[in-house]
């Protein structure tokens, strides 16, 4: 039995059991959120000190808080339990960071290690569709990208399958018609747009001819309700013409009667007798007139008597 091999296990046994392994984390918030960085090491705490980069933070140890930097630029707190606290964060908290804890004698409990982000939120995506023939296309994209930022563009088909991209813009041509979504997402944030496309290409026959009935009934109804209206105007302005005639005849044969010229009518022998005597003179202006000739007599032819056959 060899001695030496048993002794030298023993030790590496007591070196080893007194070593903790070192715990990363990662952890992810958006801009003037709030962070919370705990120790995931068991029991209370005594002795821990936060460090971001290699640069010593705040301590804690029996309860008594010793801040290394400005506090009012850190905007940081360490709690009871260890944990680190920063309010408001910017993207300049990014960082390694890392907290050792120590027992009440001095000697090293454990040390965890959590990667810091903080990253703005997504912006809002735009989804656009152009139908050419029976082939859609789509473009998926973002307003602008900040340098530096990371986040994913997710192009989902009709068909479910999805296309992933860390770009400010995918695009994608199809023949597959329906519903397409657009999502921007990263670590803190996610939004999403969607939109039904249908692209058919020729219409077909029955469609065609739809439309064409539509449209033949509608002119045909169209011109119908012109010609009532414009038969039914007219039945109208004769009724107010011919009113207004009943109201203006009796007017206009007064005044026809009034301006004819009177009827002549044929004189009576006696008017005409009356007509043909001369006029009487006066006295004074009387003058003799000659004697008027005397008729001369003629003849009489004697009546002779006819013979009687």
């Amino acid at each position: 039995m060899n001695f030496g091999r048993i002794f030298l296990v023993k030790c590496l046994l007591l070196l080893f059991s007194s070593v903790k392994c070192s715990v990363v984390n990662r952890l992810y918030k958006a801009v003037n959120e709030t962070a919370l960085l705990n120790i995931t090491a068991p029991g209370s705490i005594y002795h821990a000190i936060w460090k971001r980069d290699g640069q010593r933070l705040v301590q804690l140890k029996d309860n008594d808080v010793k801040y290394f930097v400005n506090k009012d630029q850190c905007r940081c707190k360490i709690l009871q339990n260890g944990t680190l606290q920063i309010r408001q964060v910017v993207k300049g908290d990014s960082g390694n960071y890392t907290v050792t804890v120590y027992e009440r004698d001095g000697k090293w409990k454990a040390e965890e290690k959590t990667s810091f982000f903080v990253q703005e939120p997504v912006p809002q995506p735009i989804l656009s569709t152009e139908c050419m023939n029976r082939t859609v296309s789509v473009k998926c994209e973002v307003d602008h990208k900040a340098k530096g930022e990371e986040f994913t563009i997710e192009l989902t088909q009709p068909n479910g399958r999805k296309i992933q991209k860390n770009a400010a813009m995918l695009e994608l041509q199809t023949r597959h018609s329906g519903t397409f979504r657009c999502a921007v997402k990263n670590q803190v944030s996610e939004k999403m747009v969607e939109k039904a496309i249908k692209c058919s290409g020729k219409l077909d026959l029955y469609l065609i001819l739809s439309i064409a009935g539509g449209a033949l009934v509608f002119v045909i109804s169209v011109i119908w309700l012109i010609y009532c209206i414009r038969r039914r105007k007219a039945k109208r302005r004769e009724g107010d013409d011919e009113q207004r005639m009943m109201q203006t005849l009796p007017a206009e044969c007064d005044r026809a009667m009034r301006e004819l010229p009177p009827t002549p009518y044929a004189p009576t022998p006696k008017q005409v007798r009356v007509q043909q005597r001369p006029l009487p003179q006066p006295q004074g202006q009387q003058q003799p007139q000659p004697p008027r000739p005397r008729p001369r007599t003629q003849p009489r032819t004697p009546n002779h008597p006819k013979e009687r056959p």
